[in-house]
């Protein structure tokens, strides 16, 4: 099962697991860390994105700093999405396109939590390609 922390385009975060997560599908469950024997279903048009992580709490001492490590080893397309909430991520995708639903994205601090992200196109306000 993939750890998962969910972030709605509302603000709301749900943090859980998942088996089913398929991005052409438009609706996943969560099996969520306070309740285990229930399966939550998500609906993918009311994401912000969806983080694949290393662990649940993170580290809270851990700054990344905007732009790629210069170890990142990845190929694809140096990507930096600004957020309509304001929030900047930066990473590598292979699958970016505008008209998609959203895409698959590695980020670009490779010491961070998260291990990948699936971004909602319907919640990024810019795209850049670096």
């Amino acid at each position: 099962m993939n750890k998962i922390v969910v972030h709605y385009s509302d603000g709301k975060i749900h943090k859980g697991f998942t088996r089913d997560f398929v991005p052409t599908r438009s609706v996943f469950h969560l099996i969520s860390t306070k309740d285990q024997t229930k399966q939550i279903p998500v609906n993918i048009a009311k994401l912000k994105a969806v983080f694949f992580v290393k662990d649940f709490r993170g580290d809270p001492h851990h700054m990344s700093t905007p732009g790629f490590d210069s170890s990142l080893r990845v190929y694809g397309k140096k990507v930096k999405v600004t957020f309509k909430d304001g929030e900047v991520f930066y990473g590598i995708s292979q699958g970016y396109h505008p008209e998609k639903k959203g895409f698959f994205m590695i980020p670009g601090d490779p010491e961070c939590n998260i291990i990948r992200a699936y971004v909602v196109n319907e919640f990024v306000e810019s795209t850049v390609l670096l």
